[in-house]
């Protein structure tokens, strides 16, 4: 039984400085371009049934540049909509509303997502992958939030627990089964960290 491959792109200028970036279409930093090419030995061992990238440039330049042949894009794996906060640290948005957290209150004002709507879209692509594992993996070549609700969502909790899962750019995780139950059998592994670095 393969195993639902999740992917984050490569570090882009805004993922570098913390900002929230959703539909803006960034293109990779130097940095993020080697850590995608970096990608490709941790990849290289698995079978892909599917390859799914979001939309955005960053999703789909790091598969290209991890050796990965994009079967699908999906717009279902785009980040989560931020609404107003596009563009704003996390420092920014407390200085205004310190009240205010992505896990529970969601994105604000036009383009906005509830965690409902982002666990509901991530909800469908994970129903779509699954009996494709039969045939081997699933990439799912996404984002940080995205990705996070995804590994939530697949252990039957809420978008908001995502919460507890730290993931760096240019990292896999793999969401497969233990004892025949969902279970996260991969987390945040990078080239770096692969390599003892």
């Amino acid at each position: 039984m393969g195993e639902i491959v999740l992917i984050r792109h490569g570090e882009t200028t805004w993922s570098a400085s913390g900002r929230h970036t959703s539909v803006t279409d960034l293109e990779l930093t130097e940095n993020g371009v080697s850590q995608a090419k970096a990608l490709a030995p941790l990849l290289s061992g698995r079978e892909f049934a599917a390859v799914w990238s979001s939309p955005r440039k960053r999703a789909l330049i790091t598969a290209d540049l991890a050796g990965l042949d994009v079967t699908a894009v999906i717009p279902d794996l785009a980040e989560w909509g931020y609404g107003d906060y596009e563009g704003r640290t996390s420092e920014e948005i407390a200085d205004e509303d310190p009240d205010w957290s992505l896990w529970t209150d969601g994105g604000t004002g036009s383009g906005g997502e509830t965690p409902d709507e982002v666990a509901a879209r991530l909800d469908r692509a994970l129903a779509e992958a699954e009996p494709l594992l039969e045939r081997g993996d699933v990439a799912f070549i996404a984002h940080g939030h995205s990705l996070r609700v995804a590994a939530a969502r697949w252990l039957g909790r809420p978008a908001r627990d995502g919460r507890e899962f730290k993931i760096d750019t240019a990292s896999i995780a793999a969401l497969g089964y233990e004892h025949g139950r969902h279970a996260i059998t991969l987390w945040n592994l990078t080239a770096a960290a692969a390599n003892g670095g």
